[in-house]
């Protein structure tokens, strides 16, 4: 798939949306019922508002479902799957033994110059 460049904004209604990801918009609103990770706000009016990182969920989910041939459930595996994988990384313990004596040192040493930073000069 050619790179789609993503204007830098902070929000984008479901037409840009559509014609960012060459989609129709009732597209994006079948795909925001089938993938939970897909839920733009909504301004006051009922608007909805895509942040970026919606766009980009969009233009993953065209990739899986229109090139590389996935189904809906398919693409939500491969979704969790990967979620997962992000989730599992972030779980890795702490150091231990010798670095943790470390950090800790550190975190001291670092929590005494706050404190001598947050003291009036006199």
């Amino acid at each position: 798939m050619p790179s789609v460049v993503i204007p830098d904004k902070l929000y984008f209604r479901i037409g840009e949306v559509a014609k960012l990801a060459k989609l129709e918009p009732y597209v994006l609103r079948f795909w925001e019922t089938e993938f939970p990770a897909l839920r733009p706000g909504k301004s006051t009016t009922g608007q909805r508002l895509y942040r970026r990182r919606e766009v980009e969920m969009v233009l993953r989910l065209k990739s899986l479902l229109h090139e590389q041939g996935f189904t809906i459930a398919g693409a939500r595996k491969k979704l969790k799957s990967e979620h997962d994988g992000v989730r599992a990384q972030a779980a890795l313990p702490l150091a231990s033994g010798r670095e943790r004596e470390l950090l800790i040192k550190v975190r001291n040493e670092l929590a005494a110059i706050a404190e001598r930073l947050a003291k009036p000069a006199c």
